[in-house]
C-alpha cells in the first residue's frame, strides 16, 4: 500500500487525535446553529492558527451522508495540468484516510491529470478536519489550475458521482488577498486603510463574484486583483454545483490573519472566507 505522509511541519496543524478534536470543538463552540446540508464549500488553507476556525465552519457545513470527499486544491496557474494524489490512502492524525481509486481513476483519465508529487499546503492542511467530520468516507485529492477548465473539471466530478452511484461532497481550497511587504503586493499602504480596502474592497469583489455564480469573474478578479491564490479550486466547486443544481454560494463567514494580531495592523496579512453552495 502507498501511503501519502504528511509534508507540512509541525506547526500547521496538531498531530495528536485529541488535539484536534479539542480545536475544532473551540472552533466551532459558537456554531450551534449550522446546518449540515452543504455539498460544497470554500474554505481557506493556512495554518490552523489563522484559518482553522473558518475553514472548520466550511467543512462542518457540509452534508454528512458523502461517501467521498473531493478536495481541490490549487496554487496552479493557467496551463498546468490537474495533479492528483495515486497514493492509496493518506495520513491524518485520526489514522489513514483512503483514497477512492475507482472514482480516482475515472476522473484522472477525464481530467488527464498528472500525479502530484509535490509539497503543497492547499489540500493536506484540511484532511485532519476532513477525516473528523467524515469518519468513514474516502478521499480525491486533486489540484486545479487557475484556468476555465477547472469548471468543467467541477462538472465532471459530478457525472462521475452519479456514474458510480456515490454520494460525493466537494471541498475548494483558497485563501484570498495576500497583502503586504511579504508578498509584494501593497497598492493601498500600510495600516488600517490597506485592512479596510482588502476586506472592503478587494476580498468583497471576489466573494461577490463567487456568490454571482459568474465562473469568469472569478477568474477575473483573481487574476487582476491577486485576490485569490488557488481559483481553479473554487471554479471546481462552482463547476460542481452547477451541474448538481446546486444555489448560489453564501458566505458563512470572512477574517484575516490580522485579526490574530495585537498592537495594529501587521505589514503583511492575508484574507480568508469560508463559503458554501446548498
Amino acid at each position: 500500500m502507498r501511503i501519502r505522509e504528511y509534508s507540512l511541519p509541525a506547526g500547521w496543524f496538531p498531530r495528536d487525535p485529541a488535539e484536534v478534536s479539542a480545536q475544532i470543538s473551540r472552533f466551532l463552540e459558537k456554531s450551534a446553529g449550522l446546518e449540515h446540508s452543504s455539498s460544497a464549500v470554500v474554505a481557506p488553507h493556512a495554518g490552523w492558527y489563522y484559518s482553522g476556525r473558518l475553514a472548520s465552519l466550511a467543512v462542518s457545513s457540509l452534508d454528512r451522508t458523502a461517501q467521498t470527499v473531493v478536495v481541490l486544491g490549487g496554487h496552479l496557474p493557467s496551463g498546468s495540468p490537474v495533479l492528483c494524489a495515486m497514493e492509496d490512502a493518506v495520513m491524518t492524525p485520526f489514522g489513514l484516510m483512503q483514497i477512492d481509486s475507482e472514482m480516482r481513476s475515472i476522473l484522472q483519465k477525464e481530467l488527464k491529470s498528472e500525479e502530484d508529487c509535490f509539497r503543497d499546503n492547499t489540500v493536506e492542511v484540511l484532511l485532519p478536519m476532513v477525516r473528523f467530520f467524515f469518519p468513514q468516507a474516502r478521499l480525491v485529492w486533486l489540484r486545479l489550475p487557475s484556468e476555465t477548465s477547472s469548471f468543467s473539471a467541477g462538472k465532471t466530478i459530478v457525472k462521475t458521482a452519479e456514474k458510480l452511484k456515490r454520494a460525493v461532497n466537494v471541498v475548494a481550497s483558497t485563501d484570498l488577498t495576500h497583502y503586504g511587504v511579504n508578498y509584494g503586493f501593497s497598492p493601498h499602504g500600510a495600516g488600517n486603510s490597506a485592512l479596510r480596502w482588502v476586506r472592503e474592497v478587494n476580498d468583497a469583489n471576489f466573494i461577490k463574484a463567487v456568490e454571482s455564480g459568474n465562473s469568469s469573474d472569478v477568474l477575473l478578479r483573481a487574476e487582476e486583483d491577486f485576490s485569490a491564490c488557488s481559483a481553479g479550486a473554487v471554479l471546481g466547486a462552482m463547476g460542481f454545483a452547477k451541474e448538481k443544481g446546486l444555489g448560489g454560494a453564501r458566505l458563512l463567514e470572512y477574517a484575516t490573519s490580522a485579526d490574530m494580531e495585537n498592537g495594529g495592523v501587521p505589514d503583511s496579512f492575508v484574507g480568508y472566507a469560508a463559503m458554501a453552495f446548498n
